[in-house]
């Protein structure tokens, strides 16, 4: 017999195989270092940062504090703190995002190709928790011609001293 149940946990078990088969070779593994329930996630997040991070939603545009931040610093993913991209690489995309041309290094961020609402993007995850952060665009400047528009709910900042 055909339970909601059993189709519930069906449909979960397609989504998580078919979320780790599409992450590419950074995300090829099924685990990260920094794995949390559910749960335990919610009692760190904030119901908004949760839905971003955790269930890939996308906040309102022009609506971070993040993105009128100019001082020098690291911005790092907002449910495992990894150091994510540096204030050095940020600029005024104007879509209402803070944006980025470059991650702070080639392992912080992973691309997932997205397939949601009817087009074809990159998505950017944390390589640490597997966190949705934005998405990547090759419409930047130069020197790499991209654009990582960044979710401000999935990111933190942290000034440098000195």
């Amino acid at each position: 017999m055909i339970t909601r149940r059993f189709l519930m946990m069906s449909g979960a078990a397609g989504v998580a195989l078919a979320f780790g088969s599409a992450l590419g070779p950074a995300f090829a593994q099924t685990t990260f270092a920094v794995m949390k329930s559910d749960q335990d996630w919610k009692k760190i997040l904030t119901a908004d940062q949760f839905a971003v991070l955790r269930q890939a939603a996308t906040e309102r545009p022009f609506t971070s504090p993040l993105l009128k931040e100019h001082r020098k610093g690291v911005f790092g993913c907002a449910g495992c703190k990894q150091d994510a991209f540096s204030s050095d690489t940020k600029f005024e995309s104007g879509t209402g995002w803070p944006s980025f041309w470059a991650p702070i290094n080639k392992t912080a961020v992973a691309t997932v190709t997205d397939k949601s609402l009817g087009m074809i993007r990159s998505e950017v995850r944390c390589t640490r928790c597997g966190g949705h952060l934005g998405h990547v665009f090759d419409d930047g400047p130069k020197p790499t011609g991209l654009r990582y528009c960044m979710n401000g709910l999935a990111l933190t900042f942290r000034p440098t001293t000195a």
